[in-house]
């Protein structure tokens, strides 16, 4: 028996009225859009609020849980990810419903994308930015995802969670905390939905904006490949991508892994890379961005799980 059907067997007795999905040794290569890691110990898919809710009121204190969502700005390692992994279904946290002519309320597991488009539909402008992300909305409200000028605090109003005690809260924008892809929110907390503030505006102005985000972003980013979106934060008043092709790391490889020739923030699985490849080829470039401007470059890719025996990657500058 493994550790992550051990673990299922263990658990199952408690979770007799969970209606979610609850599986062991689940595949989260398949689910990150590096498609790269080891599996979860056990995945589960709650089938709404409640039953989320219910689950970690019934999870014993002491087993890990982690939350993901669509697997885009995320790089698990390849020795997988021990205790629970919790993952919001689309059924059950992918909805938009209007409150009013411009308040939505907004499921956390909807992609960026997805929201974007129907915003548009209701004639509601100032989501437009989302069009561009490769995330969900849970992923924009824990990182204040943002593009175009554009930042997830610039329209959030009230956001919806649950603890690991499965109790549930409402948080006020000022309780995010909200600063430069970061909420200061626990990160223990898992956000279910949000009500979100737009302003009317035509439909046809809004598909225009919504364009001119697709076509920047398939200009300038390698769209089509095994990526997670921008790999390093930008540093206060410089360009990540600047300071990569200043230290020459533009298409430089390790293992598997290549920064982008389009776009040298974004890291590529281009040939069968591991998570080790992909980590390790991280932790190069930002010492060679130290070594060449003095900038020490954090991550903006959300790196989860263990490392396989043997195959740790070191985080030799400080702070990522």
């Amino acid at each position: 028996m493994s550790p992550g059907e051990k673990l299922l067997a263990d658990i199952s007795p408690l979770m007799k009225e969970v209606r979610g999905r609850l599986s062991a040794d689940a595949s989260m290569s398949g689910i990150t859009w590096f498609r790269v890691g080891g599996p979860a110990e056990v995945l589960f898919q709650p089938a709404d609020e409640d039953d989320l809710a219910l689950f970690l009121r019934n999870l014993p204190t002491e087993i890990p849980v982690t939350i993901i969502g669509v697997g885009s700005n995320l790089l698990v390692r390849d020795g997988g990810i021990v205790g629970v992994v919790i993952r919001l279904s689309a059924k059950g946290f992918g909805f938009v419903e209007a409150q009013s002519p411009t308040t939505l309320l907004v499921g956390a597991a909807i992609s960026d994308k997805r929201f974007a488009a129907k915003a548009l539909e209701l004639g509601i402008g100032g989501f437009e930015f989302y069009h561009g992300i490769p995330g969900s909305i849970g992923g924009a409200l824990r990182m204040n995802a943002g593009a175009n000028g554009t930042e997830t605090t610039n329209r959030v109003k009230e956001v919806a969670a649950i603890d690991r005690r499965g109790v549930k809260h409402r948080l006020s924008h000022e309780d995010m905390g909200y600063s430069y892809r970061h909420s200061e929110a626990d990160g223990s907390l898992i956000f279910t939905s949000c009500v979100v503030e737009g302003e009317l505006r035509e439909q046809a102005l809004i598909q225009k904006a919504m364009d001119e985000v697709q076509h920047h972003r398939e200009t300038v980013q390698p769209v089509r490949e095994k990526t997670g979106g921008s790999t390093f934060k930008n540093p206060d008043g410089h360009s990540s991508w600047k300071l990569i092709d200043e230290a020459g790391l533009r298409g430089y490889r390790y293992g598997g892994a290549m920064m982008s020739e389009l776009h040298c923030n974004f890291m590529i699985n281009a040939d069968n890379a591991t998570a080790y490849d992909l980590e390790k080829l991280g932790e190069i470039v930002r010492a060679k961005v130290l070594e060449n401007s003095g900038i020490s470059l954090q991550w903006e890719i959300k790196r989860i799980g263990r490392f396989e025996t043997g195959r740790v990657v070191e985080d030799n500058i400080g702070k990522t």
